[in-house]
């Protein structure tokens, strides 16, 4: 989600969710790979970079389809199991523990890159530094966003409403998804090029919406063991009485394609 940062968001440590997040956050459906191979994004033999790749889901997809994948994050635990999950896919990914501002890649060598859910974390003035030393000519940075639709009402509005109860300081509540983000530092050195969003509904049960939210921002990646556990248990027992064992949440999925230069138009 577009979140702003805050005192609670610099003591974030994505690695606490990494069991969570490697079973409960698959990332984007197919659906987003298909959109983006229209696009010419994630075509065989297309040299690829992933940045904040998490447990490795976007590299590991763009992987199987062919690309050649880099990946790095700033969390030694999300490498350690983005590595296990690769192997157990079967695919080739050149992993590496570093931030985004740190990563390491060969000059003007990538297709594309890639940022699902991590570029608000980004300095974007380094960023736009690395991402001109990195891209061939006509190279595309892909921004990208994956994010529950909190709508009044829904499962998803309840859940963010005892998130809230439990850590206030968590900026990612209320989603709306359409406002188009702005990025600054990247005009006008990095110009659009390409752009796409949607919704789709995507089925979960209690058990895999509990762990879809422990493995969050709000929850999982910023309160201590106790806290969630009694996050948890009271998530657990609102689920009982707003949702049935099996549901859908609305999910806005989002693509912006920028490209480093002069602007140019598909």
């Amino acid at each position: 989600m577009y979140e702003v940062s805050s005192e609670q968001d610099e003591r974030i440590d994505w690695g606490k969710t990494s069991a969570d997040y490697a079973r409960h956050r698959p990332g984007p459906p197919p659906s987003f790979y298909r959109r983006l191979k229209a696009l010419d994004i994630g075509l065989p033999g297309q040299q690829v970079l992933d940045l904040g790749t998490g447990t490795g889901v976007i590299a590991r997809h763009i992987a199987r389809q062919g690309c050649d994948v880099m990946a790095s994050d700033i969390s030694a635990q999300q490498i350690h199991m983005a590595r296990a999950l690769a192997k157990s896919d079967g695919v080739q990914v050149d992993f590496q523990t570093a931030s985004a501002e740190a990563t390491r890649a060969p000059d003007h060598s990538l297709d594309v890159v890639t940022a699902n859910q991590c570029s608000l974390y980004f300095d974007t003035e380094q960023m736009v530094k690395n991402l001109s030393r990195w891209l061939r000519p006509c190279g595309v940075l892909v921004i990208s966003h994956f994010s529950w639709s909190p709508t009044p009402g829904s499962v998803a509005a309840a859940s963010e409403n005892l998130m809230l109860q439990h850590n206030p300081n968590w900026q990612g509540a209320h989603y709306t998804g359409l406002t188009r983000p702005h990025y600054p530092g990247l005009s006008p050195q990095m110009h659009y090029c390409g752009y796409f969003y949607y919704d789709e509904a995507i089925p979960f049960t209690r058990e895999t919406w509990m762990g879809r939210i422990r493995a969050s921002r709000g929850i999982g990646a910023t309160l201590n063991a106790d806290q969630i556990a009694t996050f948890d248990e009271e998530h657990e027992q609102l689920l009982r009485e707003v949702a049935e064992p099996e549901f859908s949440i609305t999910h806005r999925i989002d693509a912006h394609l920028l490209r480093v230069g002069s602007v140019t138009t598909r």
